[in-house]
């Protein structure tokens, strides 16, 4: 009676959350769902009474919750009240801990990138290196969350990973040392005269406005102004919708940015790009690669479906979906409540496209051309995309074009002590040429 008793409130709660099947003096459930909780209910008891050691409900309930969640999809998690706060530091670009950018697959915590000019970094951590050992903990079913944890910690402090990379029989192990994480999200220089690069390495609370700062920056060097602009999105793995949105509004004067939905009306939204201070007067090239993402897909296929920018590079991650923070307890504050980051739309480019588990094909594709073994293991054939994670979401459904008004048609540039950036060079050359062709044009015109 106890466990059917236990059941009866669990459903009753599931139904209360969901809106569902009340009405006037009369419940509407079916027969399963009391089989469901039924036995969860009946496996809690049992754990509780038979586990080698005493464990709360409590906990049980937080493990259930976890489970739930990441059975869903790869980004939707359980957010205790620390993880939940390093969220919000997160988007503020600056934290404490090694600068690796992580995923899960098939099970084993993978790098997807580590961020340029930070202890991951300088300690020669690549891209698609497995993380076997935090310390002496093994990660094997750690979740992201409890990876992250570990792997932050005060300044000043060492900690020991154990790596395995492939083509390497032994595994390494690293010592690294904390430092407090600033992530500059914009960075800028001129290639040529007349010609800029601007590169996003994740989208932050302040990116848009950085960015439309070092494109002022970039407009100053010379008395023509900019003639032709690189932005560079590769291993770039995304941050903030408001923030993908804003820097696309930079460089497009009307039109659709993106678009998303979902089950509920309230995840129909549609995102457009405003006249004002855009700068649609020079020509540009994106460059993506399979550390493209999110965010990152957000602008590049904005950019490519008003034909405002070449994109350049290889097929991006493919993580097309939108995930929601959803505070458990609303009434508690960010520092002791907890939240669920739960999928609940997909997004679609201006022309109804969606990129989940599939990514944005750029019109010209390009392998990254490496001299070295290292560079070698950092581009791996077999790149980390959403594709591959367990429980992706399917590609949603094709979509009519939803443009409304046409468009005009985490790697540092190399300074001369690392491989060249073949990709980068071929994007100047397709932006002078493009300028060649407009001059002989005109003159002939003339």
């Amino acid at each position: 009676m106890k466990l059917k008793a236990l059941a009866t409130a669990l459903l009753v709660v599931a139904l209360f959350a969901t809106g569902g099947g009340w009405l006037a003096g009369q419940v509407s459930a079916r027969q399963e769902d009391y089989e469901n909780l039924e036995d969860f209910a009946s496996i809690l008891a049992m754990v509780r009474r038979h586990y080698v050691d005493d464990v709360t409900t409590q906990k049980l309930v937080d493990g259930a919750i976890r489970g739930m969640l990441s059975s869903l999809d790869p980004h939707s998690a359980y957010l205790p009240p620390d993880a939940y706060k390093e969220l919000q530091v997160d988007t503020k670009g600056s934290f404490g801990g090694l600068g690796i950018e992580i995923t899960l697959r098939d099970g084993i915590l993978t790098v997807v990138s580590p961020i340029e000019d930070t202890p991951a970094a300088r300690a020669g951590v690549l891209a698609g290196d497995q993380i076997i050992k935090i310390e002496d903990e093994f990660t094997k079913d750690m979740t992201l969350m409890q990876a992250v944890k570990l792997m932050r910690g005060p300044k000043g402090t060492p900690i020991e990973l154990t790596i395995r990379r492939e083509g390497q029989d032994e595994w390494l192990d690293l010592t690294l040392v904390r430092e407090v994480i600033r992530i500059k999200s914009v960075k800028h220089r001129s290639l040529e005269p007349g010609y800029g690069y601007l590169r996003l390495t994740q989208f932050q609370e302040r990116t848009a406005t950085e960015a439309a700062a070092a494109l002022e920056s970039l407009a100053n060097e010379t008395p023509e102004g900019l003639q032709g602009l690189v932005l560079d999105l590769r291993n770039n793995p995304g941050g903030l919708l408001s923030q993908a949105v804003s820097v696309s509004d930079i460089f497009l004067d009307s039109g659709l940015v993106v678009y998303t939905e979902g089950r509920l009306d309230n995840q129909a939204q549609k995102f457009y790009a405003h006249k004002g201070n855009s700068r649609t007067d020079f020509p540009m090239i994106v460059l993506v690669n399979g550390g493209s993402a999110s965010a990152s897909e957000i602008v590049a296929g904005a950019l490519q479906d008003h034909r405002r920018a070449i994109i350049l590079g290889t097929q991006t991650f493919g993580k097309g979906s939108v995930q929601t923070i959803l505070p458990i307890h609303a009434e508690e504050t960010a520092d002791s409540n907890s939240a669920i980051r739960l999928t609940t739309a997909r997004y679609y480019t201006p022309n109804g496209r969606s990129i989940q588990a599939t990514g944005i094909t750029p019109d010209i594709v390009m392998d990254a051309e490496v001299k070295t073994a290292e560079a070698d293991n950092r581009q791996q054939p077999d790149t980390i995309r959403e594709q591959n994670l367990p429980h992706h979401l399917e590609n949603g459904p094709p979509k009519p074009q939803q443009q409304e008004d046409g468009g005009s048609p985490e790697e540092e540039i190399a300074d001369g002590s690392e491989a060249p950036d073949a990709q980068l060079q071929r994007a100047l050359e397709l932006l002078k040429s493009w300028n060649v062709f407009k001059s002989v044009v005109a003159h002939k015109a003339a």
